[in-house]
């Protein structure tokens, strides 16, 4: 057995780097920093008396936030996964033998930026350093909404209607706070539709039928800017609400078009017009006429209109619900193979086979970031990604949702 050298881990390190590793990729590109001031603020750190342990660096418990989110991971995962990881190490800037955060700590570090309401702010910081680095919202605009998944409740009749007249869980259950700390009053039932497909000749196939299937939680509504991909806007809501009230939440009025698209979820009368009245360009998918058959003009229209949205799709997990690195969903039934998440796909990267991201040795290395006086746009491949996503926690009698912090994703 080889005996273990003085510059093992050093070497062990540049191989990674040699290979190719995102984080380095990310921490080149992005300056953490920046979330120092926001970060501080809302945990409310000062002088501390003397005596016990001295908080985590709070940009260091913010980088592990990301990770979790690029990674899909639980609390109990990532603790694990921090000491197990030497390139997750170097990103956070911990030694080897040194204490990192376990999840007692990441959970209590999540909860105090909820209760803050400072993910709004965060964001707002990295979109300013993507404007100073010439990343400008342009090209128009691509409005999507995933699904996020919640564990479903069980609560009598009368516990529903309370919850859906908008009383808060401790008020339904005064007497027992531990069952309200536990109830979820916010989330709402909606069903997903996915229609039979038909064949050239217009007919549907005899080997498929219109599904419907019910989803019980959250929705996370984003945009994106057409020409760098990057989310510019982003709102929460229960599943239940109308995608197409949300149509003001997400635009990005920075945006230098006025082009938007959208599937048929965003098309109506009144939303047509309040988008002309607001200078928009309206690219939304068409409806099919109730009874009738769809116009051929109108399918072609439509396909034009997905291929510009196909940039904007739903993701399942990297390694199928199974997989031992991906957070537990008590609420996945036999239909579900795992919680969808927005990204955004990079164009120039081999596609995988089913179930596997590529080899991060196939991420290419990202330009060097623009000189924000330069007139010319920095052409580098939409691999940089900021994805706020959304989580469901249930503390302190309270059920909030939250947009869970800001994700960066070197897409593969």
């Amino acid at each position: 057995m080889h005996a273990p050298g003085l510059f093992d881990l050093t070497d062990h390190l540049a191989r990674l780097s040699a290979m190719g590793d995102p984080l380095e990729v990310l921490e080149r590109h992005v300056d953490f920093e920046v979330f120092r001031p926001v970060l501080v603020e809302a945990l409310g750190y000062g002088e501390r008396p003397k005596g016990g342990r001295p908080p985590y660096d709070a940009v260091v418990m913010f980088k592990v936030l990301v990770l979790a989110s690029m990674h899909n991971l639980s609390d109990e995962r990532m603790e694990f996964l921090i000491r197990d990881r030497f390139s997750w190490l170097r990103f956070l800037g911990f030694q080897i033998g040194e204490p990192t955060p376990d999840q007692k700590t990441l959970w209590l570090f999540r909860e105090k930026l909820t209760q803050a309401g400072v993910f709004k702010a965060l964001f707002a910081a990295f979109e300013a350093q993507l404007c100073a680095r010439g990343y400008k919202p342009t090209g128009g605009q691509i409005v999507d909404v995933t699904l996020v998944f919640a564990p479903r409740q069980r609560m009598t009749k009368a516990e529903k209607a309370r919850a859906k007249a908008g009383e808060a869980a401790s008020d339904i259950w005064p007497d027992d706070l531990s069952k309200a700390a536990q109830k979820d009053t916010d989330a709402r039932w909606t069903v997903k539709y996915s229609k039979a497909k038909t064949t050239k000749e217009g007919e549907e196939d005899t080997g498929l039928v219109d599904i419907s299937v019910p989803h019980f939680g959250y929705k996370n509504h984003v945009s994106i800017d057409r020409k760098w991909r990057f989310i510019r806007g982003e709102t929460g809501t229960n599943a239940a609400r109308y995608d197409g009230h949300e149509r003001s939440s997400v635009l990005d009025e920075t945006n230098s078009s006025k082009a938007v698209w959208a599937y048929t979820r965003y098309r109506s009368a009144r939303n047509e017009a309040w988008l002309k009245a607001q200078g928009y360009r309206s690219h939304i998918h068409r409806k099919k006429p109730r009874g009738k058959p769809m116009a051929r003009h109108i399918r072609r229209g439509n396909a034009t209109r997905s291929a510009i949205r196909a940039c904007v799709r739903l993701r399942e997990r990297a390694h199928g619900s199974d997989h031992p690195l991906n957070r537990p969903n008590p609420c996945e039934g036999p239909h579900d193979h795992g919680q969808p998440e927005l990204q955004l796909p990079p164009s120039h990267l081999p596609r995988a086979t089913t179930g596997h991201k590529p080899d991060s040795a196939q991420i290419p290395e990202i330009p060097a970031l623009a000189d924000p006086n330069s007139t010319t746009q920095p052409q580098i491949p939409p691999t940089l990604t900021f994805t706020p996503t959304m989580r469901v926690t249930t503390t302190d009698a309270r059920v909030k949702t939250h947009p869970e912090s800001a994700l960066f994703e070197v897409s593969s």
